[in-house]
């Protein structure tokens, strides 16, 4: 089964998530576990909690077929000491969080080096403090997310994510995300299926496919290996259809979420239905 759906919001509380992703025909969703662009946030209440888990079951989700996605303020690769704290902290309440909600991945970003730390020694700084919030949790993957590659951010080539795997201790708990506008813009041509089965190809020999734990379904408004950061929705962009219709023709990525991150909601709904008429 493909587990299809948007990244919906948990505005008036997380078990709205499910909900939102039920009324849209989402076979799967993505979600924040709190306030994206803050630091902080209120602990969950146990009736949040118990809520969300209700909600969860009554709309026929399990935590397969769910991608969370921490705050983008994390950065692991930060090299100033009082900042990568607070990004520790951030992370490790977002993985706790997870846990309480019975949800079993965390997708963030790798981080930016700031163009303060080769990459390499970001990665590997990136990697040290993954084994520290693993270490103080259970049950969730941290799931690694490739970027577009722009300003220092780690993650565009997949020796980079390579680096990061081999740093962590307990492989059983890294996962890695690719996005395909962010694969577009590192220099990857997904374009045709040819370009595609290349590209995850290398992703598997680099990586390895085993390590995949989901998709970001978008297309690009920025060219290849732009190194801009731009979603489009499907179809409307750069990338063009075909790309996805090979992912959802590819059994490899049944049963891990598929997570769209376009721009416009009110096209959600078509594309679902656009992405399960190509699986067919």
């Amino acid at each position: 089964m493909y587990f299809i759906g948007p990244h919906v919001s948990i505005g008036g509380g997380v078990a709205k998530a499910p909900a939102n992703a039920k009324a849209l025909g989402a076979t799967g969703f993505g979600m924040f576990v709190k306030n994206q662009r803050q630091w902080t946030a209120a602990p969950l209440a146990a009736a949040d909690i118990e809520a969300f888990k209700k909600q969860m079951a009554a709309d026929g989700y399990t935590a397969a077929q769910v991608m969370p996605h921490a705050g983008y303020l994390i950065n692991l690769a930060n090299p100033d000491e009082a900042a990568h704290a607070k990004s520790m902290a951030s992370l490790l309440d977002e993985l706790r969080r997870c846990m309480a909600l019975g949800l079993d991945k965390l997708n963030f970003h790798p981080g930016s080096h700031l163009r303060l730390l080769a990459p390499q020694e970001a990665c590997e700084r990136v990697a040290k403090s993954m084994n520290a919030v693993l270490a103080q949790t259970q049950d969730v993957t941290l799931v690694v997310e490739n970027t577009a590659g722009s300003g220092g951010n780690l993650g565009s080539r997949f020796e980079e994510l390579k680096t990061i795997l081999d740093g962590v201790d307990d492989k059983s708990r890294v996962g890695f995300c690719l996005d395909t506008m962010h694969t577009f813009a590192a220099g990857f041509d997904i374009r045709t299926r040819a370009g595609f089965l290349k590209t995850m190809e290398h992703f598997d020999r680099t990586v390895g496919m085993k390590h995949l734990r989901g998709l970001h379904l978008n297309d690009s408004k920025v060219g290849l290996n732009s190194h801009v950061d731009r979603h489009e929705s499907l179809g409307a962009g750069l990338l063009g259809l075909d790309v996805f219709a090979c992912i959802m023709r590819d059994e490899r990525f049944e049963n891990m979420p598929l997570v769209l991150e376009t721009p416009d909601e009110e096209l959600w709904r078509q594309e679902i239905r656009q992405l399960m008429e190509m699986a067919g």
